[in-house]
Formats: C-alpha cells, sequence, structure tokens
C-alpha cells in the first residue's frame, strides 16, 4: 500500500531541504499539511500537486504563488 500522508523529515528529504525549512514552507501554506494531534503530515496527492504548480507558477523555482 503507498503512502497517503509522510512525515515532515520525509517530505524535506525529499525535496532536499532541511526540516526546518519544510515546516516554514507549510506555515506558509506553500505546501500543504495535516495536523493529527501534534503530529504534522503532508499528503502525498497535495505535494506533487504543490510541486507541479510552483513548476507551472514560478520560473527558476521560486516560491511565488499563482
Amino acid at each position: 500500500m503507498d503512502q497517503t500522508l509522510i512525515r515532515v523529515p520525509e517530505v524535506a528529504r525529499l525535496l532536499s531541504l532541511s526540516v526546518s525549512h519544510t515546516y516554514e514552507l507549510i506555515a506558509q501554506g506553500v505546501l500543504p499539511s495535516v495536523r493529527l494531534g501534534k503530529s504534522v503530515r503532508v499528503p502525498v496527492k497535495d505535494l506533487e500537486a504543490s510541486i507541479d504548480r510552483l513548476r507551472r507558477c514560478a520560473p527558476g523555482g521560486t516560491h511565488a504563488r499563482c
């Protein structure tokens, strides 16, 4: 079974970012997240959609919203 939600450190690893920067992107709303009690998880499908959106909307990989 594929994972539906992944932990922030795994997201950071996949994106080659630090864990703290990944949490910043979540706080800014750039990356989607789900809170389960004190835990933060990122839905895989939403992460993939966010990456696609950033590719389309932000030439050079900046974090501009569109």
